[in-house]
């Protein structure tokens, strides 16, 4: 079964209902063993297109990473970039913004963060937190300083979301692509997950109360990720809304993704010029009479 990643993108200017979106689909995979060797060819060949994007030095790519509480995001991260040379990515986790942080514009600090040229950047979490954790938590906003003229709530979202899609389409412009992933977890699942983090110690530290605090919220969650999916899903720069109650199928889907958005950047090699064929050549003869005169 062939991934189709049209079916789990969000098209420009869609009203996006989650309840109408799954949150598990038919896997692609028949087996745990046919799991393991899917993933395994396609990170082999994001690790070798990530040498070739590394080499070609011509695009940034940008992911992130949006999802409810054990939806996988770690997991996804860890096992679909395992093959990715460590030199050419950057992981970065955005959680409660710093007292530095809330001082300058909410963009700043993922901004600082944007990947370089050749590299893969990838953002578990990003400023969408702020139309979606402060949308459910008003009082975050009231929290951050912000001049009281612009404390609007019917009117700051849109223009949050403006200022998001004008930074994304800056970025594509000059030369970045955004992969925008919301992994799409039902509650019943997370409910599963959770008790798996208490009954397995090993998996202790990865729970809180807080955990269970913000799933209280499930449902203003949902409004607040549709009302987002909705206003910032671009043909340039879509969100793909993946079904996370399968974690390996998410995998699977993911990377798919991931490997469709490098293949379609136009990549090579830099080529030799022939002044540069030149001077290889007259290095390895000097290595060449090395070897002999060693011997």
């Amino acid at each position: 079964m062939k991934i189709n990643v049209n079916d789990f993108k969000v098209l420009e200017g869609e009203k996006v209902n989650l309840e109408k979106w799954p949150t598990h689909v038919e896997p692609v995979y028949k087996s745990k063993k046919k799991y393991h060797k899917l993933l395994e060819e396609q990170v082999e060949e994001l690790s070798s297109l990530q040498r070739l994007h590394y080499a070609s030095n011509r695009h940034a790519v940008l992911l992130i990473f949006q999802a409810m509480d054990a939806a996988g995001k770690d997991g996804a991260i860890r096992h679909v970039m395992s093959g990715v040379n460590p030199q050419g990515c950057q992981v970065f986790s955005f959680k409660e913004p710093s007292t530095e942080e809330l001082e300058h514009d909410f963009l700043w600090r993922t901004t600082r963060r944007l990947p370089e040229r050749g590299r893969i950047g990838i953002f578990n979490r990003s400023y969408y937190e702020e139309v979606l954790i402060v949308r459910v938590h008003p009082e975050i906003l009231r929290s951050q300083g912000l001049p009281d003229g612009l404390l609007v709530e019917q009117a700051i979202w849109q223009e949050r979301y403006r200022s998001i899609l004008d930074l994304e389409a800056h970025l594509h412009r000059n030369g970045t692509r955004i992969i925008k992933f919301f992994l799409h977890l039902s509650e019943e699942e997370q409910r599963k997950r959770f008790l798996d983090r208490i009954d397995e110690p090993e998996k202790n530290w990865k729970f809180s109360m807080a955990d269970i605090k913000e799933r209280k919220f499930w449902n203003q969650y949902m409004q607040a990720y549709e009302a987002c999916l909705s206003a910032t899903s671009t043909e340039i720069v879509p969100w793909y809304v993946v079904p996370a109650d399968d974690k390996k199928n998410a995998r699977l889907i993911i990377s798919q993704i991931i490997l469709d958005t490098f293949k379609a950047l136009e990549m090579s090699y830099p080529e030799t010029d022939e002044k540069r064929q030149q001077e290889l050549l007259s290095i390895r003869d000097q290595l060449m009479t090395e070897g002999q005169g060693s011997h």
